[in-house]
């Protein structure tokens, strides 16, 4: 599977963007699908995750309530919504998904293929 990430960009705080990722596999029930991202110096951390079979989403506790992750099924693509930007959601954000959903949401190990990254840059 493939993953291709867009809609990066620079963008004023209290902005917003919305990522997407597609994904080259047609999707199944038991797909999880995540956002993930890195600042400059910093790790690659947990952002966003959905599973297919059930639209259960999952979130950081530092984008709850501003970000929004979605699915569209018919486009095997994942969107990442996300509004009120603040400069610290500077980052590098990565798409990630597997074709079985095992092991956390959380967690970087759950996810078998990665995209590319696109890098969403705030300014304050």
């Amino acid at each position: 599977v493939q993953l291709q990430a867009s809609g990066g960009g620079l963008v004023q705080a209290g902005g917003s963007l919305r990522l997407s990722c597609a994904a080259s596999a047609r999707t199944s029930s038991s797909y999880i699908m995540g956002w993930f991202r890195q600042a400059p110096g910093k790790e690659r951390e947990f952002v966003a995750a959905i599973r297919w079979s059930n639209s259960n989403t999952y979130y950081a506790d530092s984008v709850k309530g501003r970000f929004t992750i979605s699915r569209d099924n018919a486009k095997a693509t994942v969107y990442l919504q996300m509004n009120s930007l603040k400069a610290e959601d500077t980052a590098v954000y990565y798409c990630a998904a597997d074709t079985v959903y095992l092991g956390s949401a959380y967690r970087q190990s759950t996810y078998k293929f990665w995209g590319q990254g696109t890098l969403v840059t705030v300014s304050s």
